[in-house]
């Protein structure tokens, strides 16, 4: 009897390869300086990238190669013989927004209660997407957001819902809470000419809660609540923030519905001080009429994009804190502009690591200024900080 022996050898290799991809990059534009008695004032301005992916991540060893069902493992269990999705390693990562399904803004949600905020965006990039694209937060208030949201497998000339379940603060105002997709390589992707998907709410009813502050955090909550926005120039006016008209040379050409947060404003000021700690310097104490002169400005150049320290009304850093009635003996202003918005500490570490200009750092830990006053104005996708330093 004879036997035959077949082998029959099969070798078949899949490489995964990751998608364009690349983060907003920030690259500082100019550095203008202002004289004051003492020590210089200084801005920084960043202007706005593309906020599309520009980096093609491939992968250097062994353990990149995987199978397209580890590509996307996790996503819906597919057909019988039914490949998931894979993508070449030069395809392109991009969405533009279709509509809000639920919670549209400005929507009233009672505060402390939950709902369900769900965008529809289509997908009009070459890159197939799946649960390894993920919605995570980016910036503003959370507002109870989980760590991340993976994305439905979605093709190229698609769409596809993202739901997201939050929490309305308990307090009363507008509430907005600012969001991004990340590729398989955590880079975040396009969406139409910006890179956010945003939820604002207006909580109007609140439910009782209880709120425990430290002496420190309780004075400095009151110095920022102290803070008036004032009027920013002759043709921007307001005292909530809002509503407000802009235009150059007088003429009114748009809306300026600026916003503020104060949560940003604690954060420059936790990190200010936290930076001055390490160097063995006691912290700056908060000045709620060095804060009022700060956010007079920062609303001034969000609303006009000013990248210098003189405003739209031809005020200076030392004629804005003399306005409030503060007597100074020197006076400095850090100015920082970015889009999409840095939280509070990321504004503090761009001045910490600016090698363009070292005096924006030195201004953090100076020993001439005893008191600062910080001002947060967020409008048309751009985040301003304005920093006041001085000394009575």
């Amino acid at each position: 009897m004879i036997k035959r022996l077949f082998i029959v050898t099969t070798l078949i290799a899949l490489t995964l390869s990751a998608c364009n991809g690349g983060a907003p990059a920030e690259t500082p534009t100019e550095t203008i300086s202002t004289q004051t008695e003492v020590a210089t004032a200084l801005v920084s301005i960043t202007e706005p990238p593309v906020a599309m992916e520009t980096t093609t991540i491939q992968p250097t060893d062994s353990s990149a190669t995987a199978t397209s069902a580890t590509l996307f493992a996790g996503s819906l269990t597919p057909t019988v013989g039914t490949p998931l999705p894979t993508n070449p390693p030069d395809c392109t990562n991009s969405a533009s927004f279709v509509a809000d399904i639920t919670i549209p803004d400005n929507t009233n949600v009672a505060g402390g209660t939950t709902f369900t905020k769900t965008w529809r965006i289509a997908n009009n990039g070459t890159c197939v997407w799946g649960p390894t694209y993920t919605l995570v937060h980016y910036s503003d208030e959370r507002l109870g957001a989980p760590l991340s949201v993976p994305l439905n497998v979605t093709y190229p000339g698609e769409s596809t819902d993202i739901s997201v379940d939050l929490t309305a603060p308990n307090s009363t105002g507008t509430h907005r809470g600012n969001f991004v997709i990340k590729n398989t390589s955590g880079l975040i992707m396009k969406i139409g000419d910006d890179s956010r998907l945003w939820a604002i709410i207006d909580v109007t009813v609140t439910t009782a809660a209880t709120v425990a502050t430290t002496a420190t955090t309780a004075a400095t909550a009151t110095a920022i609540s102290n803070t008036a926005v004032g009027t920013v120039s002759a043709t921007v006016t307001a005292s909530t923030g809002t509503a407000a008209t802009v235009g150059s040379s007088g003429s009114t050409t748009a809306t300026c519905a600026f916003t503020i947060d104060r949560t940003k404003l604690t954060e420059v000021i936790q990190a200010v001080n936290a930076y001055r700690a390490q160097k063995n310097l006691p912290p700056y104490t908060v000045n709620a009429q060095l804060a009022q002169a700060a956010q007079r400005h920062a609303n001034d150049i969000a609303c006009h994009k000013l990248y210098v320290h003189t405003g739209s009304d031809g005020s200076t850093p030392q004629t804005r804190v003399a306005a409030t009635g503060y007597v100074a003996k020197s006076v400095s202003e850090n100015v920082n502009g970015n889009y999409p918005p840095l939280d509070g500490q990321g504004a503090v570490n761009w001045w910490i690591n600016d090698k363009g200009d070292v005096r924006h750092g030195q201004n953090l830990i100076s020993t001439t200024f005893t008191e600062i006053g910080v001002g947060y104005s967020f409008f048309d996708n751009y985040g301003f900080y304005v920093l006041v330093f001085a000394k009575p």
